[in-house]
């Protein structure tokens, strides 16, 4: 094989029975929905993985993600939709920079755990964000909020934007959204590459998850963002995962959602709203 233009495989046409295949694997494994509207789609992102295997068809490649459990993850990151950027819905930060961080630093400065939970973090540019507007724009105010029990966990679905994730490296263009004030302490630009702190870096710890499968996650959490990955979800699969979101806060605790997101069921009931897609459990 000298150049993927020879690859018969390249030509695979996506029949009905296996996008259905396909889609049914998709929201049993990671509870997206996959219309038939997103054939072409679905198609176009597994044909590298086809190419990687050097499965000429896509009846073959049903029958292997059947058997092979990494292979079927591997198609999963695939049809992964992973679009993000720093300080993504700027109210969620202003509402934790002006509303939540004095409360926070309050309990870390009388010696309590604050937990944060970046859920579905795609490549790390919301977990740091949260991590810069925590620290603040004052670095040596920032070395004392960083030496107290503050953590953030930042889970994802897949392993190859986790990889991106703790590398804390960006494209200098893909910073340009971080507020200047916090800009000038936790990134540092150089040519075309941006690399975050090392202080900011270290309070993440980045974990690979599905959300639709087990949490083996100890204790609660403070936040939880979980942001622009409902939408894929059918309500039944939203109400499900929301109401473990909630189980998982601690007492008034935050929970941020995506803009076009809305609570439903019992997490619903069980919160408040205090601004846009953002709730505090109740007492």
């Amino acid at each position: 094989m000298t150049a993927h233009a020879t690859f018969a495989g390249d030509r695979a046409e996506l029949e009905s029975a296996d996008f259905q295949a396909l889609a049914t694997m998709a929201y049993e494994e990671a509870g997206i929905l996959l219309p038939d509207s997103k054939r072409e789609l679905v198609r176009s992102r597994l044909m590298r993985r086809l190419r990687h295997r050097q499965i000429p068809c896509f009846a073959d490649y049903v029958r292997l993600i059947a058997r092979d459990a990494q292979e079927r993850a591997a198609a999963v990151d695939a049809l992964t939709t992973n679009h993000t950027s720093f300080f993504r819905e700027q109210h969620h930060f202003t509402h934790l920079a002006d509303d939540v961080r004095r409360e926070m630093i309050k309990r870390l400065q009388a010696r309590e755990k604050v937990r944060i939970w970046s859920a579905a973090c795609s490549s790390g540019e919301e977990p740091y964000s949260i991590a810069m507007t925590l620290l603040g724009a004052d670095r040596k105010a920032a070395e004392a909020i960083a030496a107290t029990d503050l953590r953030i966990l930042a889970t994802d679905l897949s392993t190859t934007v986790l990889e991106r994730a703790r590398l804390a490296q960006y494209a200098a263009q893909a910073t340009a959204s971080v507020p200047d004030a916090l800009a000038r302490v936790w990134v540092k630009t150089r040519d075309d590459r941006s690399a975050i702190d090392p202080l900011c870096a270290e309070l993440i710890r980045f974990k690979q998850l599905n959300l639709m499968g087990d949490w083996p996650i100890a204790g609660r959490f403070d936040a939880i963002f979980c942001r622009n990955v409902m939408i894929y979800f059918d309500d039944p699969t939203k109400e499900r995962l929301q109401a473990r979101l909630v189980e998982k806060l601690g007492p008034r605790g935050y929970l941020y959602i995506g803009h076009s997101e809305r609570l439903i069921g019992q997490a619903a009931a069980q919160c408040e709203p205090i601004g846009q897609t953002m709730y505090r459990k109740k007492s």
